[in-house]
């Protein structure tokens, strides 16, 4: 429909077996050389920090290897990072796909998260955990859906730009959180800004002894639900349409409002399905820091994930494994931690302008 999408089964054409096998290879060699390319391009240039910050590049790349999977405990925490990063970016795939810019993941987790917390702490002790944790899954995403319903309003309503509106309920829904945190939801047996404990069944529960907890089973199940959401399903097509050219997809009778809608709705309840995971199994409760930053860091995993959620998935994990590696670079070599930041970013750009060159050499 447009050059700007990019996935192959998207792409038809009127030219014979022949030029359709070349533009199939061409896209294909596009689609897995650009990436790769610009993830070895944006390593490189990250060795050339590190060796300017008076460090081995790389030994500094060995250490932060091993600290992503060097060991079962390694290995666990590269998941345990790799799934909120999945979630959200899977949610954030769907609003881009429709060309609705959700920058408000942030605010959407903060929601999600406490629409799940007081559910959980309402009925953790009245309802067993089977019926307990997905209402509380429900009420996250519902919670998620709905911060994110206010920016589409004002998008068709008033035609409020939606980067604006989701960057300033970022900040609306994180001090309201810490609001609640010190008054009406505090904890009367703490001393500190935070809600009471999630307890019993209120807490996901972890898979084969170990830390892995049942948000990786979710996580993994919305990859194929997402693709067949935006590829196999007409809601998909609609949504990729407007995506595409909101004018043609309304002259064509496509609702643009409800696809619209739908879009950012789906994103902002996995953006809050995301928040009330990571409360559930690891701060317990609402407190200051409970987000790690997933909004935004979701919108680099869904950009070098190439807005598909197999290319997520893959690019999730290479985030988690560079950001739990950068913690041990950081404590043998005494690197600081923001270098990794600085690296994913430097990926993400080359990534991009990999991607865009290449569109022009094979097409």
């Amino acid at each position: 429909m447009s050059e700007t999408i990019s996935d192959p089964q998207e792409l038809i054409s009127i030219d014979g077996p022949e030029e359709q096998g070349r533009s199939r290879w061409a896209t294909a060699a596009r689609l897995i050389g650009a990436p790769l390319i610009g993830v070895l391009a944006g390593l490189l240039v990250g060795a050339v920090l590190i060796w300017l910050a008076g460090d081995d590049p790389i030994a500094a790349y060995r250490v932060m290897l091993e600290g992503a999977f060097g060991g079962q405990r390694q290995i666990t925490e590269t998941i345990l990072k790799a799934i909120p990063l999945l979630i959200m970016s899977l949610g954030l795939i769907v609003a881009f796909r429709s060309k609705m810019w959700n920058i408000g993941g942030e605010g959407q987790y903060f929601m999600g998260a406490l629409a799940g917390v007081i559910v959980g702490l309402t009925f953790q002790d009245s309802l067993p955990a089977v019926i307990l944790i997905p209402l509380m899954v429900l009420a996250s995403m519902l919670g998620g859906a709905l911060w994110a319903g206010i920016a589409v309003l004002l998008k068709i309503r008033f035609g409020i730009s939606e980067i604006i509106t989701t960057i300033m309920l970022n900040f609306i829904a994180e001090f309201f959180i810490l609001y609640l945190a010190r008054e009406p939801m505090k904890d009367p047996e703490s001393f500190l800004p935070q809600t009471a404990a999630l307890l019993g069944a209120s807490r996901l529960p972890t898979l084969f002894g170990t830390r892995v907890h049942a948000g990786v089973i979710i996580a993994l199940l919305l990859v194929p639900l997402v693709y067949v959401l935006l590829w196999k399903m007409p809601i998909g097509l609609r949504i990729r349409a407007i995506g595409s050219n909101q004018r043609v997809a309304k002259y064509a009778g496509m609702n643009v409002v409800l696809g619209l809608s739908f879009a950012m709705m789906f994103s902002g309840a996995l953006a809050g399905l995301t928040g009330a995971i990571e409360v559930s199994v690891l701060h317990t409760r609402l407190q200051d820091g409970i987000s790690g930053g997933y909004g935004f860091t979701g919108i680099l995993v869904a950009l070098l994930g190439r807005l598909h959620p197999v290319g997520v998935l893959i690019a999730a994990f290479f985030f988690a494994a560079l950001s739990n590696g950068a913690q041990t670079m950081h404590s043998v070599y005494g690197l600081p931690i923001s270098l990794a930041q600085v690296i994913q970013g430097l990926i993400v750009l080359f990534v991009l302008a990999a991607d865009a060159l290449a569109r022009r050499w094979w097409r």
